[in-house]
């Protein structure tokens, strides 16, 4: 999402230069290697190719994909493999729209989660499921809202499945971002953000990211915030609007990582 007149594996280079860890979509259409050669640090890849979480049919595709992408995922020494409720097409909308999400569709999802955890449990991955937006993004996607990844997360109870707490995604479709933080965040293993609206760089909308900062400095959070998000203008610019958005004065003495999107 950034860099975008650059090929991939420059992309790379220049996301990992700035001093940023590295995020990619679809791994099956990127050379590994040449990523890996780059010396960058991978913070999360897609966790799967095709199929669906609340069907038997489209969860054994899940699943069998997904055994694919940690394969994938250690080559590049990624640990995080991220999911959504259903597969999507390179718009973003899903291959089977959902109207209504039904209980046993909740059972389904739940069970192919635990199985998930435990393919990434013997891997030494870490599965994240991603709450996305249906107003504007992805319409007809199940389990879209951030409240529906907790509960599912929640039921499955296992250190290799975690949130993937897209605040972009909330702000669309929940707002009250603050309280959101607070609530998910022992399940979280991994914040990405992009303002709101238009999917751009912090301070280009109308999300108070300093004050989302704060709160999760305040909470003690330690992992990774990823930009996934464009440029409004010149990546770089971005970025450094990026981090600066996520330095909670004087400095942000947490340890936490940051990661954009190549």
């Amino acid at each position: 999402m950034l860099f975008l007149d650059l090929p991939v594996t420059e992309r790379v280079r220049r996301i990992a230069d700035l001093g940023f860890e590295v995020e990619i979509w679809d791994w099956t259409a990127k050379d590994l290697a040449a990523l890996a050669a780059t010396g960058a640090t991978f913070s999360s890849m897609t966790g799967y190719v095709t199929g669906a979480l609340a069907d038997p049919e489209g969860a054994e595709e899940l699943l069998r994909t997904a055994e694919a992408s940690l394969r994938a995922a250690e080559q590049l020494d990624c640990p995080r493999l991220n999911v959504h409720g259903t597969g999507l097409d390179p718009r973003g909308l899903p291959l089977v729209p959902v109207e209504v999400v039904t209980p046993a569709m909740w059972l389904q999802a739940a069970r192919t989660l635990e199985r998930l955890a435990a393919l990434g449990e013997r891997a030494g991955r870490v599965f994240t499921l991603e709450n996305l937006n249906t107003a504007v993004d992805h319409p007809g996607t199940p389990f879209a809202r951030a409240q529906d990844t907790t509960a599912l997360v929640e039921a499955v109870a296992s250190p290799s499945l975690r949130l993937n707490l897209d605040l972009y995604h909330a702000q669309i479709g929940e707002g009250n971002l603050v309280a959101l933080v607070e609530r998910a965040l022992p399940l979280v293993g991994e914040v990405q953000v992009a303002d709101v609206p238009g999917r751009c760089e912090p301070g280009t909308g109308e999300i108070s990211y300093p004050a989302v900062a704060a709160a999760l400095d305040r909470l003690g959070y330690c992992g990774v915030v990823a930009l996934e998000g464009w440029a409004s203008g010149d990546p770089a610019t971005a970025l450094q609007r990026f981090r600066d958005a996520f330095t909670v004065p004087p400095a942000d003495a947490s340890g936490a990582g940051a990661a954009a999107q190549a």
